[in-house]
């Protein structure tokens, strides 16, 4: 039985079309959705100090998306929004365990700083870890 749905987020079109599914599979299943945002400060970090201003315009933006999803969402869909840093691969899977998640939905592709040079990692490092069922969606 699927309760609670984890839906990492970053506002790419494979983005948007894994919450499309993952809303349609919660409303089948009366399931939680759980919307990530994982602002990748380490790499953003690579040589200098994040100043408050940058901190900020980060977090704005992963509120920015965490919104659009949320804006998908019908109503009666129980869902929450997390924004979080760190490693995106780590992070979901540290939300995977504490979510205790039946099942993550996540685009196959998004929005890295080398697009296609590293085609799917993150997705890819999800599949082979995760204890749940991934759904990676085109």
């Amino acid at each position: 039985m699927i309760k609670n749905i984890l839906v990492p987020v970053d506002g790419s079109e494979g983005s948007d079309k894994a919450v499309a599914r993952a809303i349609d599979i919660a409303g089948i299943c009366g399931a939680k959705l759980n919307f990530l945002y994982i602002a990748n400060i380490n790499q953003l970090a690579i040589s200098a100090a994040l100043t408050q201003a940058i901190l900020g315009a980060i977090r704005k933006a992963g509120e920015t998306i965490l919104e659009r999803a949320e804006n998908m969402l019908p109503g009666g869909i129980e869902h929450e929004k997390i924004l979080e840093t760190g490693s995106p691969a780590a992070t979901i899977l540290k939300y995977e365990e504490t979510l205790q998640a039946d099942l993550i939905v996540m685009g196959s592709r998004g929005l890295g700083p080398v697009k296609g040079v590293l085609l799917g990692s993150v997705s890819q490092y999800i599949v082979e870890r995760a204890k749940c069922p991934v759904l990676l969606v085109k």
